[in-house]
């Protein structure tokens, strides 16, 4: 294709993407958002620079492009050098340079988006600079020169937190480019079929996950038995190209990727000291390493082919806007038990070395190695972020409204470890039928699917996957995708995931690690401590014992805490401070609903059944917000939010006593000035509970208790059949009580 008078390769599908850019943005019935999905290592950057060259050469010249980059990896920095070296008839600027000569016809400014987004810390955006990022757009506008944004990654740019700078530009069309984009009616979107992407040669053929791991294999640690699987890979890709026809000649150097999603110290340590037993180290020039506060070894020449280091300890930052097409290989480590993967982390190791396959299914693959147990649902399926976030504003006749709320006193501890002990010693036996005789405890805790031994058990996926984010994949991820590994527990090397699976277990029941496991030691460690012991494991033992039981556990500890409490004795006087509607929010928007109307009844203006369909709402709150909207007697619904100092909320105690807050769903003002605060919950659905709130008593308790207090009308509102539910007198989770009265009985 030759574009703006400078003939470039491209291949069919890079000048499809590129015709695409253009027409969208030519057409006068396109919307102002273009969306393009690509996959990385697709050449989205040199899509981008051709479609400048094209539109400045074509279509209009009295344009300047805005490129906005995410701010790891010195991405704008890259893409700048790269539309330096393509088209070096074009001219290149970053923030600075426009803060001093401001935004020409046919510029293009790169900016990396961390320096423009905090109104505080940016020289470009603050106030009382000699000429100002909006001085200098707005200088623009004034000579008549129009705008495009491009926002590069956009998944990585948190556009709400700086929407008015966005804004300020007035682009005639803003591009969004990412491989984790998602198709939105109020954008025309199109997408790079990853498929024409890998036929071309650009990326890998196929991606492998943990090839070489058997099945039952008895390991040391994750990163002792995957950096060995590793580097057995990296030499053996390494002598292929030796022998390679194509790559004999050429010194082509695969590089393996550490991945560490919070890079503990320890973790850190742990496989600096692995490598340096293998025979790699910072000294001898073979091991790199990116971090936010150290770098070592990431010489200029790193990304080339032949650069020298072969392994590098990064976190997740790198994920974004960076090139390493030598990189072949991904340990993905794990310090806890549910890190998310990230789609984009593939893309590293997806590209080829010389943009070509070799025909040789070894040098055409990439491969990843880890245990993470969330790697099925983050690498191999897309993030559903179906939903858009809109800010809406109060309505006048709602902003004098006030409620007293309801906070926590950090003074009330609730019940003592001693107390937690005591009631989950007596749960275990009561539920398990468990007595004195420990090593019958031990049999019918296995019964009931509890974990024994010193092995800590892991399920790991493996498998060929060509796509990373084809739904048909989803089909291959069965039972028979995961292998079982052993690994001996040892109070050293696995001393931070029982630290990890403690604090799991923590979150049910509010009260530090610590003490938790002191209760879990009390219950099942050997020690001089008889009382309140079921059964006695050594340490071995029970580190296995709570790392591969954490998610049953912490069942038992919730069990607890639901039980019902009397709400009103056990919190005498919680503080309370007054509550007022916010005169701004933000709410989640389904951009596809159909029959959009607006729900008068609303406390904001502009909202919308766009913002009460079955994507952001459940269907309790989606029927009753249809119900308020339906009768004539409501003045105004307020949907509270979930969690935040700004809503309103309500104190309520657990079963051990321990306060939370509840922010109930709904203030209703009916046009008569009676209040009604109501709460939604899952219903029933063909004689299925739907309901999954364990504390739904205590919540419903303290509620009635509020209401009363307060003199106002209340209730739980539950839906069967689509028709909706009313209780506000005793409770009863069963629908069938007839407690549970239609809500135009008593609503």
């Amino acid at each position: 294709m030759v574009m703006g008078g400078i003939a470039l390769k491209l291949f069919p599908f890079q000048e499809n993407a590129v015709l695409n850019l253009i027409d969208l943005t030519v057409s006068p019935d396109s919307k102002q958002v273009i969306v393009m999905k690509a996959p990385t290592g697709s050449g989205k950057t040199v899509i981008l620079l051709e479609y400048i060259d094209e539109y400045l050469f074509r279509v209009d010249s009295n344009t300047a492009f805005i490129w906005f980059c995410p701010g790891q990896g010195g991405l704008e920095e890259q893409s700048q050098d790269k539309m330096n070296k393509l088209l070096p008839n074009r001219k290149t600027q970053n923030i600075f340079d426009a803060m001093q000569n401001g935004f020409d016809a046919e510029t293009t400014t790169f900016i990396n988006w961390e320096l423009v987004r905090n109104r505080n810390k940016n020289l470009a955006i603050r106030d009382g600079e000699r000429k100002n990022l909006f001085d200098r757009i707005a200088d623009a506008h004034r000579n008549g020169i129009k705008f495009i944004v491009i926002i590069d990654e956009e998944h990585a740019n948190d556009t709400k937190k700086a929407q008015d700078i966005i804004d300020a530009f007035s682009a005639i069309h803003t591009v969004r480019v990412s491989a984790t984009a998602n198709q939105n009616k109020k954008c025309e979107f199109f997408e790079v079929d990853e498929v024409d992407v890998i036929n071309s040669g650009l990326i890998t053929k196929a991606l492998y996950v943990n090839e070489g791991v058997t099945d039952n294999v008895q390991i040391t640690t994750d990163y002792d038995y995957l950096l060995e699987l590793a580097d057995k890979k990296r030499k053996d890709i390494q002598d292929r190209y030796k022998t390679n026809e194509r790559t004999k000649s050429k010194n082509i150097r695969p590089l393996v990727l550490i991945q560490f999603p919070n890079g503990q110290p320890e973790t850190i340590a742990a496989v600096e000291h692995k490598l340096s037993e293998m025979g790699y180290t910072y000294e001898n020039g073979m091991v790199a390493k990116w971090m936010a506060d150290e770098k070592k070894n990431l010489s200029e020449d790193f990304t080339h082919n032949d650069g020298i280091p072969v392994f590098l300890l990064m976190k997740q930052a790198v994920s974004t806007g960076w090139d390493c097409p030598r990189a072949k290989i991904l340990v993905k480590l794990r310090e806890g038990m549910s890190e998310n993967f990230e789609v984009q982390t593939i893309g590293r190791i997806r590209r080829m070395p010389e943009a070509v396959h070799y025909e040789d299914d070894l040098l055409d693959f990439c491969y990843v190695y880890t245990f993470d147990e969330k790697y099925k649902e983050g690498l191999l399926s897309e993030i559903d972020r179906a939903y858009e976030t809109r800010r809406l504003f109060l309505k006048d006749k709602c902003k004098t409204f006030t409620l007293e709320k309801q906070v926590r006193d950090l003074d009330f501890d609730g019940l003592g470890e001693r107390d937690i002990l005591a009631l989950l010693h007596q749960h275990l036996i009561f539920k398990y039928k468990l007595s004195d005789d420990k090593a019958q405890n031990k049999s019918l805790l296995q019964s009931a699917g509890y974990v024994f031994g010193d092995n800590i058990i892991n399920q790991v996926l493996y498998g060929q996957f060509v796509r990373t984010t084809d739904p048909t994949n989803k089909a291959n991820l069965n039972a028979t995708n995961y292998h079982t590994t052993l690994q001996k527990a040892d109070t050293h090397k696995n001393g931070l995931q029982l630290l990890h699976s403690i604090d799991s277990i923590k979150t049910a029941i509010g009260i530090p690690t610590s003490k938790v496991k002191v209760i879990l030691e009390r219950l099942f460690r050997k020690s001089t401590k008889r009382k309140y012991k079921l059964i006695e494991l050594d340490t071995r033992e029970f580190y296995a014992f709570v790392i591969n039981n954490a998610h049953k556990l912490r069942g038992e500890f919730r069990d607890i805490t639901a039980n019902m409490s009397l709400q009103i004795e056990l919190v005498k006087a919680p503080k309370t401070s007054d509550f007022h509607i916010p005169e701004q929010d933000f709410f989640k928007y389904d951009p596809g609903v159909k029959s959009e109307v607006e729900y008068l009844s609303n406390a904001y203006n502009d909202y919308t059944s766009g913002f009460a369909t079955g994507l952001v709402r459940s269907t309790s709150e989606m029927l009753f917000e249809q119900h308020c909207e339906a009768r004539a007697d409501i003045e105004w619904v307020y949907k509270n939010g979930d969690t935040g100092q700004q809503y309103f909320s309500i104190v309520y105690v657990d079963g051990i006593q321990h306060q939370w807050l509840f922010y109930a769903d709904y203030i209703v003002m009916k046009k008569d000035g009676t209040i009604w605060v109501i709460e939604t919950k899952g219903g029933e659905s063909r004689g299925i509970d739907k309901n999954i709130d364990i504390q739904i008593g205590n919540k419903f308790n303290a509620f009635k208790a509020y209401a009363k207090q307060h003199n106002l009308n209340w209730g739980f509102v539950r839906d069967k059949d689509n028709h909706l539910y009313i209780n506000n007198t005793v409770f009863n989770e069963d629908m069938a009580d007839p407690e549970w009265k239609p809500i135009d009985d008593v609503f």
